[in-house]
């Protein structure tokens, strides 16, 4: 007899192009599991706010009669549910900000609700992080509780940087949407004579993104017209750099370079991810006394060191400039709707994920890179590991440095 499964969601981390999307997709899939007879009932419970939605008892039951309706959410960035930044085994963490009371551990507090609430399957949404910590989650509850939770993840990140999968959520549509972003800001190069631009794109660990937005950006650039002996031109508008941190930045030779397509073009337009050189910047802080900020999981907090600044006053001498400008587009990439490639990979994992979910078998959906054929399948979660680097071999990123002359 087909059981009855009291499934939860939650979405976790930062913002991607894919939280909505995943949500709807695996509303679709356990509601035609249900109708197909595959299950003999069925609830949905939502987690506000990730892990301090579990930790809080915060959720709401989705009502039947909204199934059909969450296509609607394919529209829609952000996540539909909330997100938190939320580590459970960071007791004084989880103390700090109110999610338990002294004494208590979060891991026990977490496990209490989902048992309370009698849930068979959670499937988180999330980075690496989110997804071995549910993991963590639902081993201590058959350990210490008996009881047993399916836990199906769906791997978002923008940075693309989770072994072993090959592509993550939300990773193809933030690097076009951050192409997007410079199409119009590149306009600014027209503002002053001698205007460098730095483009900061997000991506701690993995230049992935800025690669791929870089990709995206100067292709689209090959399909613009300019008019002849006019200063706006495709050079002008192209990008003269990628700096990511697979790549190591020689600023003088970078300089001298840059400052010849700065004599030639009147601006220097820059690529630069986020996590690109950032050894050198925490060393500089602590070297002079200074705390390096940080987040619950030990992330150092790159919004607060600010590479995209650290880098600019230091090109701009180089290079000569008169103004200079450091845009991220890391916002409003993050925050749009998935994109037509990002629902299909969304929409094919949720649909294996609900399978492998009423088998009972755990893990984080994605293609598996290390089996032939890269098949989508609940990848065990003690495989799951972040920090995964581009591979500047690739020859798509080799013809662009070529492009654009650094090589």
């Amino acid at each position: 007899m087909p059981e009855q499964m009291n499934v939860a969601m939650m979405t976790s981390g930062g913002l991607a192009p894919c939280l909505s999307s995943s949500v709807a997709y695996l509303v679709e899939f356990w509601a035609a599991a249900l109708k197909a007879g595959k299950i003999s009932g069925l609830t949905i419970r939502m987690y506000i706010d990730g892990y301090k939605g579990v930790l809080n008892a915060e959720s709401i039951i989705l009502s039947p009669d909204s199934y059909d309706a969450c296509s609607c959410l394919h529209d829609v960035g952000g996540s539909p549910i909330g997100n938190s930044r939320v580590k459970l085994t960071n007791i004084k963490d989880c103390l700090a900000r109110g999610f338990i009371k002294e004494g208590e551990s979060p891991l026990e507090v977490a496990a209490q609700q989902l048992i309370k609430d009698n849930i068979n399957v959670i499937h988180t949404i999330g980075g690496d992080d989110t997804n071995t910590q549910a993991a963590v989650l639902s081993k201590y509850i058959l350990d210490e509780h008996g009881g047993k939770v399916v836990v199906v993840g769906m791997p978002k990140t923008i940075d693309n940087d989770v072994f072993p999968i090959v592509q993550t959520f939300g990773a193809d549509t933030a690097a076009e949407q951050g192409s997007h972003f410079f199409t119009n800001v590149v306009s600014e190069s027209s503002a002053n004579p001698r205007m460098l631009i730095i483009h900061e794109v997000m991506g701690r660990d993995s230049g992935y993104l800025t690669a791929a937005t870089s990709r995206k950006y100067h292709d689209s650039l090959k399909k613009a017209t300019f008019v002849s002996g006019l200063t706006t031109t495709a050079k002008s508008r192209d990008i003269h750099a990628v700096w990511i941190p697979e790549i190591k930045i020689d600023i003088a030779a970078e300089g001298a370079r840059l400052k010849k397509i700065m004599d030639d073009n009147g601006c220097v337009n820059v690529f630069l991810s986020e996590g690109a050189g950032v050894n050198d910047i925490i060393a500089e802080l602590e070297a002079n006394g200074e705390e390096v900020p940080r987040d619950a999981f030990g992330h150092v907090s790159l919004a607060k060191i600010n590479p995209g600044v650290y880098f600019s006053k230091r090109l701009a001498t180089l290079v000569g400039a008169e103004k200079t400008l450091v845009q991220k587009s890391g916002y409003f990439a993050r925050s749009a709707a998935s994109n037509t490639f990002d629902r299909k990979l969304i929409k094919d994992c949720a649909e294996e994920g609900v399978k492998s979910a009423i088998a009972g078998v755990s893990g984080c959906m994605g293609q598996d890179e290390d089996k032939e054929g890269t098949p989508i399948r609940a990848i065990e979660f003690e495989r799951i590991k972040g920090g995964k680097h581009f591979d500047t071999s690739v020859d798509w990123f080799k013809t662009l440095l070529k492009e654009i002359g650094q090589n």
